[in-house]
């Protein structure tokens, strides 16, 4: 059963050796003058003489622009892979068997529904996570100058910190977990509708909607977040702004340190009172010095939650471990529904 198993997926197995392969050449050739920018910009020990910053930018903006495709590139395919594994690989594992009616015949020689699910479960599975692993691991790799650099650069956004929307779900070893979801709840889609087509439109939907979900609602509050209190200087008054509807003093660039994920803000006067900017008079109009001046005997601060860039692997085996738990549930309810459920 397994050696048919195998065989059965040499064409996959074939096809994705050829696409990491090439992904590697690629990677690889471009890998020495890419990691020499780095090593000749000071990035690497800027940390200590506190210019992370201008060192940062300069890197960014040396490094060629056909390097900035392929880094996009990955970032997209890192992306598309898991979702792709388990549309193309996942979904018409049963419910090709289903629409063929070949089933009749792989589950009448011996071998039970349920060991036959197993093994394909366990070959495909495992397969499409080394997959999914190899190609983040050459993307983890290659990536991590520019990783470095757009995460400690000016006006970096939580999208290019690691900890962010963007990087932290297609580097290291979350994109292996999500391959293994990916596969599971394909399996678990062509075994409840049977057709391939629509069963693969589903994984796609619900895979989709399960990263985005999780991202945005779950992955910030996996971990308790840091919350610290920094006061605002006259100067900082001036840097008004909006979050959550709520307007702010956006904190000094200073308040955290680079690649820390800042979840909220909120300004606080003496009292522990929200700022309220239509109270004061002189921030109603467009005279910056005036409002100014008219904040300072509020003595305000930002209260900030957020999370710490040393926090990193933390969120990535925790994620990782939960999308490793939901894939082995899901087969596990798809082995119980196969043997449970009549053949027809």
């Amino acid at each position: 059963m397994i050696r048919l198993s195998l065989r059965q997926l040499r064409g996959q197995a074939a096809a994705a050796a050829a696409a990491l392969a090439v992904v590697a050449v690629v990677l690889g050739a471009a890998a020495p003058h890419l990691f020499h920018l780095y090593d000749a910009s000071g990035v690497a020990t800027c940390r200590a003489h506190d210019d992370c910053v201008p060192l940062a930018t300069s890197l960014v903006n040396a490094i060629p622009g056909y390097y900035g495709i392929a880094y996009f590139c990955g970032i997209g395919i890192a992306f598309a892979l898991p979702a792709a594994i388990g549309a193309f690989w996942g979904a018409p594992l049963v419910s090709r068997e289903y629409e063929t009616g070949t089933y009749k015949l792989a589950w009448t020689q011996g071998v039970s529904r349920g060991r036959w699910l197993a093994v394909k479960l366990s070959v495909v599975g495992l397969a499409a996570m080394a997959t999914s692993g190899l190609f983040s691991l050459l993307l983890t790799w290659w990536s991590g100058p520019i990783d470095t650099a757009t995460g400690l650069k000016e006006g970096t956004s939580v999208t290019f910190i690691r900890l962010g929307f963007v990087l932290f779900a297609t580097r290291d070893i979350t994109p292996v977990a999500y391959a293994a979801f990916g596969f599971a709840l394909g399996v678990a889609a062509g075994l409840l509708i049977r057709r391939t087509v629509p069963a693969m439109a589903v994984t796609l939907v619900v895979f989709v909607a399960v990263q985005i979900g999780w991202a945005v609602a779950i992955r910030p509050h996996l971990i308790p977040p840091a919350h610290t209190v920094v006061a605002l200087s006259e100067a900082d008054l001036g840097n008004l702004g909006i979050a959550g509807g709520v307007e702010i003093v956006n904190p000094p660039a200073a308040a955290l340190q680079p690649g820390e994920w800042i979840l909220s803000t909120q300004t606080v006067d003496q009292a522990g009172h929200v700022l309220d900017v239509a109270t004061v008079s002189q921030c109603r109009g467009s005279n910056t010095q005036a409002c100014q001046a008219a904040l300072v005997p509020l003595r305000l601060r930002d209260v900030i939650a957020y999370q710490p860039a040393n926090r990193f692997w933390a969120f990535q085996w925790y994620e990782a471990a939960i999308f490793l738990a939901l894939a082995v549930a899901l087969a596990g309810w798809s082995a119980w529904w196969l043997s449970r459920h009549r053949v027809t």
